[in-house]
């Protein structure tokens, strides 16, 4: 049996000591306590796995405290004990929630076997709750999908840092997923029962975020017409991310800079400090020490939120990942859409192997998507990956940003674009005319026009 103590209740304390006394000789611990509202603040301080208690109390029945130990503590059980046992009360007692029923004098053997069985469906329920938690933690952190040596060691990152209550700044570009990281870190962390409130930085007007951080006092302003919560007093007990914190003014930075310090915030046009148990996760994709240079940025903030960084790389630095993820998204929406479509086609997956991503994930997740919608086969065709205007555009502006400070001819610009979309696929002809929307003829054509040779100008292998 547990280590745990239990509690007595019975207004006869002399009686509830007695029966402590024959479990203390068993190799039980309990407390004993003279009235139900005793018995209610001994738990409130220390809750217990079992709760015995008489009947009949001046203060309230055995039944009533029940119900009120149900609701305040619904992982601890009750036993009714009484000098009264009639069939009525047993089945009240049952129905009310109370685990057995006994009757005075107690039969210190059955009381036993009552115990050992509630702590054998406690240890099963604990097992079947931690389990749960387990699997339900393994399938949120999932999301983060890639076996890129950069993702694996983000996700060995977040598995280290999660139990702990420690500050993380996740960087990284637009679209590679930094609110998936914080998820899977409060997800795993032992605050996962308690909210984890996401605040964009960017989205919010300056003069209005710190209200949205920290909530104002009646009368704080015109319109303030009643108390209002911010998001940190929201997320209490759990974790606030904080996207884009680059985002925030100088002003605002000092504010965050004292709740990560004093763990206390004031209200706007309020005066009360106010405490608050809160884990910070911050993101950016701004360059924060170039921020701090130039002022724009605290020094003191960005050490206090630079705690453990979690860099997570661009998509086109991880290209193992991108069918994994494309297949992902592909499953997903295929099933979302009601189209039962299977696979992606060599060329449509060399067509998104090719492609730059600079968008990352989640121009990834929006091409499969718009794909899958308009696909008419079995399977996506590079066709269906063509219909994305991202990826034709953005590849040619790609190329012709090396270009746009100069005065070059359209021959020059050809020859540039044909060139790096050859450096670009590893000198694969076949791949670079996809990608330039050529046949690979008219390519070698071009290529021999402009005497562009595979390994010497652009580098990389044959066709």
């Amino acid at each position: 049996m547990p280590d745990e103590k239990l509690l007595i209740v019975d207004d006869d304390l002399q009686t509830a000591r007695a029966l402590r006394k024959n479990l203390q000789f068993e190799g039980l611990e309990a407390d004993a306590a003279g009235s139900p509202s005793e018995a209610l603040a001994m738990l409130a301080k220390r809750p217990c796995p079992v709760v015995i208690s008489d009947l009949r109390m001046a203060e309230m029945s055995g039944i009533e405290l029940c119900d009120e130990i149900r609701r305040l503590h619904p992982d601890t059980d009750v036993i009714i004990l009484t000098a009264y046992g009639t069939i009525q009360n047993a089945v009240e007692a049952v129905k009310r929630g109370a685990a057995d029923y006994l009757t005075k004098p107690v039969d210190i053997d059955r009381l036993l076997t009552i115990l050992r069985r509630i702590f054998e469906l406690h240890g099963l329920r604990d097992e079947n709750r931690a389990l749960r938690e387990q699997i339900q933690a393994e399938r949120k952190s999932s999301r983060l999908i890639g076996s890129s040596p950069g993702m694996v060691k983000v996700m060995e990152t977040i598995r280290t840092v999660a139990p702990t209550d420690a500050t993380v700044l996740i960087r990284g570009e637009s679209g590679t997923g930094k609110e998936l990281v914080a998820s899977a870190i409060h997800e795993l962390s032992a605050r996962a029962r308690h909210p984890l409130i996401k605040v964009n930085c960017a989205a919010i007007p300056e003069t209005l975020l710190e209200d949205e951080l920290f909530g104002h006092e009646r009368g704080a302003y015109t319109g303030a017409h009643a108390q209002r919560k911010g998001r940190f007093e929201a997320a209490h007990r759990g974790s606030i991310f904080l996207d884009e914190i680059g985002e925030m003014s100088t002003a605002l930075q000092a504010k965050l800079l004292r709740v990560l310090q004093e763990r206390e915030f004031e209200r706007v046009g309020g005066s009360e400090t106010v405490p608050v148990d809160v884990r910070v996760i911050a993101s950016t994709n701004r360059n924060l020490e170039k921020g701090v240079r130039e002022g724009v940025f605290r020094e003191d903030l960005y050490y206090r939120i630079n705690v453990v960084p979690i860099v997570l790389p661009p998509l086109r630095e991880r290209r193992e990942d991108i069918l994994v993820l494309a297949h992902h998204f592909l499953e997903r929406f295929s099933a979302r859409n009601n189209k039962p479509i299977k696979g992606i086609t060599p060329a449509a997956q060399q067509k998104l192997q090719a492609y730059n991503w600079q968008g990352n994930v989640r121009e990834l997740e929006n091409c499969i998507e718009r794909a899958v919608v308009m696909a008419q086969g079995a399977s996506l065709e590079a066709h269906d990956i063509a219909l994305n205007p991202d990826i034709t555009r953005v590849a040619h502006d790609d190329i012709a940003s090396q270009l746009v400070q100069q005065d070059f001819s359209i021959e020059d610009f050809e020859r540039k674009l044909i060139e790096t979309s050859l450096r670009k696929t590893g000198g694969n002809q076949s791949r670079a005319a996809e990608l330039l929307g050529l046949t690979r003829r008219t390519l070698q054509y071009r290529m021999e026009k402009y005497n562009i040779q595979v390994g010497k100008e652009p580098g990389g292998g044959g066709a």
